[in-house]
């Protein structure tokens, strides 16, 4: 493989990413140590990339098909069953300097691995989400080296386990530290990941290393921040053993090089000579004896020093530990005047610092760090100045409302996902007005590029621990210590974010353990409970004491989905669950039309909803090109395969309550993707009114890891879903809506997430389909600075003035402020509406790539423009146009690629265009 040295920074580094070789065997079928032999002949082999997975390479090659096509899944389910082997070679440069230490750190292997250097085993791994710095400096070589890792299938590491009472989706999983949704999940299929993960390299020590740098905003004002930076370093102590050889020559120099004082230098600070070419004295002087110093620089975003520190470690005498090396610990303090802090994208701009720190032995460099630094201060409020419970982030002082959504994994391949896809969801996410994703438990602790962009882009994130839906053996010693490992690596890997806001313990497990204890599913203790409350709240008090921790998700009040405490998730929505419930209590489900509406959202008075959404459709592109023609229609076993939720009806359900029954395929799609838009903008702009109260909404689900039918509002080729674009409007920071059902006032709201007054006119037209005025209010509104506010209320009577029916109108919303947008209103649901045939006529611009789509003479209910192809990027999609309107739509491709303009079909839920025209 090629691997390159990077000598510009320190410790050197040699990054081993890129090409290996990959074979697969029968569990036993070959020789571990053969297999693993430095001199094997792997040219036979496939190749495949690292970081990354089996499935990937074996797609790449075809030696499997595209798991996602059709039912092509199960033809692959045969790779979770065999023992995989990567293999690579590196050429490495030693010196005769016995006071270097060398580290394999691997940052990604999934599950069950053997690390083998040179043909020597030197690790087994058990842990998806640990990183593993391994000390290989007995076994490199000078000059050409070669590395094994062997992934043994699950089935070896759970086959003799304890089987729990309760394990969503499969029981083989309490016991295997690795991505829960890899066993399938009710968005997802089973597609088991195996491979090497994360980067690998190789870094050399001398002297010292920081073993640790830890940042946080100690305080923060307008005037000055506070930026403590606490920092462990290590001492690379010499290997203490020589040959034969090199004693005999080193007692023939020196009288007293094996003597008793000597040999115990590790105790008086004095080392055994280790080499004939390097004397005591010149390590004495160069080495032991020299100062460690620690300095922080702070630099702008135009590279100027703002603030620095260098302090003299308290101790220039190595203490001998474990592994040759021992930590020291300082800490310094940065102040920086004028600070500019770090804000949600909403609130200001997510400025970043860049601190480094170096470390000195005397004048020499021998280690650094460096980092993106945010000055800011974050904090969970839980009671309002009144006493009163809340749940409510607070940035530098200020409270947040949170917009945003729940994160899963972006693909099912979750080693092969690139940086690119990251950034198009998480720039998604800003465009819609989202600062606050939550990353989900059943999936990863997410690569850096998830943090670094959401650090870049002001998204504060909600870090879910990696359990979910599951009992968990906290009985077993191993396990715990395993899990203490996980927790105190990705801690350590991920504090200093500034997008970081909350540790949470676990996905619904404190709160599904008492309904299916009530339910008679389990009758065992809550194994797991002490990882939540006892191993992880005890690893942050040590590591991270400076950010909030919340057990569980949800969590607080008399049953633990309370809505007058802690966080919630509503799923009466959709899964039809029956609320209110208290602890004890038999939980019930409603499938009826009634109980699985969105109309339930009107009575969820939550302190702040961390998931709730309702299923649509991915985008006809995304369809069609993941399910055989043949079976591309809807009601077949294709679309079914689809869905991986576990009751199919509810989705028919909600539809039939709302928009009627789809009979095809165009139906479904527009049906699904109009009843998820509009439940969801339903539910939000209750939340968002009653901000007094509600600390922020969590939409399930932002995104989908593979091409199927789910809650998520960008689908698998990242096309936003219509629930998407209309986030762009109900979740802006300044938001004017209705609080309206069929038959009840019409009171119109403004929400300001905004952190000044604003004062302006608001104007309601109720407009028939055929674009005549009805009637016309308008009224005055002044809302403070992150509040909300009733401005009028008028009776659908009041609306209508009797010259027409309420299933023959919409009502248009609009105010004279520059940021807020319109927002339009039905009085009845869409299968109540008398919507006549729309007509429109489209001009494309390839040229300034737009299409300018203007309306006739009836409303255009949800525009909707489909092109084949995934990652295209447009201003608006899935819109109403009022009668004679003209709106003019961007569209460009993430990727750079030219938009298929020859593919664009335009229609509506009432009707379709005339033929597209040109103009180049």
């Amino acid at each position: 493989m090629s691997a390159g040295r990077e000598d510009s920074h320190l410790p050197d580094v040699l990054r081993l990413d890129g090409t290996w070789r990959l074979q697969h065997f029968h569990p036993g079928e070959v020789s571990p140590l053969e297999t693993a032999a430095a001199g094997l002949d792997d040219r036979y082999w496939i190749t495949a990339e690292v970081p990354g997975d089996v499935h990937d390479a074996l797609i790449t090659h075809r030696l499997i098909p595209e798991p996602y096509y059709g039912h092509q899944d199960q033809q692959c389910r045969w790779v979770e069953q065999e023992e995989w082997w990567y293999r690579t070679t590196f050429d490495y440069e030693l010196n005769d300097d016995p006071y270097e230490r060398h580290e394999l750190v691997l940052h990604g292997l999934d599950t069950f691995a053997t690390v083998y250097i040179n043909g020597h085993e030197i690790a087994r791994t058990a842990n998806m989400h640990r990183q593993y710095v391994l000390d290989v400096t007995r076994v490199l070589r000078n000059g050409w080296n070669s590395i094994a890792v062997r992934f043994d299938p699950l089935h070896n590491h759970h086959k003799d386990k304890e089987k729990f009472d309760w394990s969503s989706y499969t029981k083989e999983r309490p016991w295997l530290r690795k991505a829960a949704m890899n066993f399938g999940w009710d968005w997802g299929p089973r597609l088991i990941t195996v491979g090497i993960w994360g980067s690998v390299e190789i870094r050399r020590r001398r002297v010292a290393r920081l073993a640790d740098v830890y940042t946080y905003t100690a305080e923060v004002n307008t005037e000055q921040a506070i930026l403590h930076v606490n920092v462990a370093c290590q001492r690379v102590a010499p290997l203490r053993y020589t040959d034969f050889n090199t004693h005999r020559a080193a007692s023939r120099d020196s009288s007293t090089a094996s003597s008793p004082a000597n040999m115990l230098g590790a105790v008086s600070g004095e080392m055994p000579a280790l080499s004939a070419s390097r004397s005591q004295a010149e390590y004495k002087a160069k080495h032991q004896h020299e100062p460690l110093q620690v300095a922080a620089v702070l630099y702008n975003r135009q590279g100027q020093e703002v603030a620095s520190q260098r302090t003299t470690m308290a101790s220039s005498h190595p203490m001998q530990g474990m592994g040759g090396i021992v930590a020291e610990q300082v800490h310094l303090e940065l102040s920086v005047s004028q600070p500019q802090l770090w804000w949600t994208h909403d609130l200001g701009e997510p400025y970043l610092y860049r601190l480094v720190v170096t470390l000195y032995a005397g004048e020499d460099i021998v280690d650094c760090s460096e980092q993106q630094v945010g000055l800011r201060t974050i904090e969970l409020q839980q009671y309002d100045e009144q006493g009163q419970a809340s749940f409510v982030f607070v940035l530098n002082g200020v409270q947040v409302y949170a917009r945003g959504a729940n994160w899963i994994p972006a693909d099912n391949r979750i080693g092969s996902i690139p940086n690119e896809r990251y950034r198009e969801l998480i720039e998604l996410s800003a465009a819609a007005h989202m600062n606050m994703l939550r990353v989900w438990a059943g999936g990863i602790y997410e690569k850096d590029i998830f943090y670094e962009l959401c650090d870049e882009l002001g998204i504060l994130v909600w870090q879910d621990f990696a359990f979910a839906n599951a009992l968990f053996p906290d009985f077993n010693h191993d396990y715990m210590n395993n899990v203490r490992s996980e927790v105190e690596d990705q801690v350590r890997r991920l504090r200093h974010h500034a997008s970081l806001a909350l540790w949470c313990g676990n996905n619904e497990i404190d709160w599904l353990y008492d309904m299916k204890t009530a339910s008679g599913d389990i009758r065992s203790p809550f194994y797991g409970e002490a990882i939540y409350h006892e191993l992880i709240p005890d690893a942050l008090v040590q590591l991270d004491p400076q950010r909030p921790y919340w057990p569980s998700s949800p969590y607080g009040g008399n049953d633990a989905n309370d809505p007058d405490a802690g966080d919630r998730h509503n799923w009466q929505v959709w899964h039809g669950s029956v609320y209110p419930r208290s602890y004890g209590d038999v939980p019930l489900l409603d499938y009826s039309i009634e109980g699985v509406s969105f109309h339930h959202y009107k009575a969820d008075l939550a302190l702040f909803s961390s998931e709730f959404g309702m299923h649509a459709a991915a985008n006809y592109y995304t369809l069609s090109k993941y399910i055989p023609e043949a079976s591309f229609y809807w009601g077949s076993t294709e679309m079914a395969y689809r869905n991986k939720d576990t009751n199919h009806r509810k989705g028919i359900l909600l539809m039939e309550g709302y928009t009627g029954i789809p009979q095809d395929m165009e139906q479904y799609i527009n049906y699904s993707m109009l009843t998820q838009a509009e439940g969801l903008k339903y539910g939000i702009e209750h939340y968002r009114r009653h901000k007094h109260r509600n600390g922020g909404s969590l939409i399930w689900q932002l995104n989908d890891s593979w091409p199927g039918t789910s809650w998520s509002i960008i689908d698998y080729e990242l096309l936003p879903k219509a629930a998407y674009y209309y986030a762009r409007s109900f979740y802006h920071p300044l938001l004017l809506c209705a609080d309206h059902d069929p038959g009840q006032p019409f009171q119109v709201w403004i929400v300001n997430d905004r952190l000044e007054e604003i004062r302006t006119e608001v104007t309601v037209e109720v407009i028939d389909w055929t674009g005549t005025v009805i009637s016309s209010q308008q009224a005055q509104a002044t809302i403070g600075a992150n509040e909300a506010g009733a401005v009028a209320t008028w009776s659908e009577a009041e609306l209508l003035q009797g010259k027409t029916e309420p299933n023959e109108v919409v009502i248009v919303l609009s105010c004279d402020h520059p940021e807020i947008q319109r927002n339009l209103y039905y009085l009845r649901s869409p299968r109540e509406l008398a919507l006549p045939q729309a007509t429109w006529t489209s001009v494309v611009n390839e040229e300034q790539q737009t299409v300018t789509i203007t309306n006739g003479n009836v409303l255009a209910r949800m525009v909707r423009i489909d092109i084949a192809q995934g990652r295209l990027r447009m201003d608006d999609n899935y819109f109403d146009l009022l009668p004679g309107e003209q709106r003019t739509i961007h569209i460009d491709h993430a990727g750079g690629e030219a938009v298929r303009w020859d593919t664009m079909r335009i229609s509506a839920l009432n009707g379709s265009g005339r033929e597209l025209e040109k103009n180049r």
